[in-house]
């Protein structure tokens, strides 16, 4: 499908840069960006869900031990 977009002139000179590094048309980095960024925000977007449906969920385990996983995580680095 053809379409048409506006992007600044800085933006579109690196993309074209770029894509002729990779040795790609311009089509293809656009369209394999906006393909990474959907699926990226799909990701999210299941992630989200997740934690949701999870929220509700009872581990079974004392809330003590709940409490002091909870105080690992924040102090882990990530």
């Amino acid at each position: 499908m053809k379409t048409s977009i506006s992007i600044p002139d800085d933006l579109f000179e690196s993309a074209d840069a770029l894509a002729e590094q990779m040795g790609m048309s311009r089509s293809a980095l656009y369209a394999n960006a906006v393909s990474e960024y959907v699926a990226k925000h799909r990701a999210t977007n299941v992630t989200a869900r997740l934690n949701e449906v999870y929220a509700a969920e009872r581990t079974g385990l004392p809330e003590s031990v709940t409490r002091a996983q909870a105080r690992s995580v924040r102090l882990a680095e990530w």
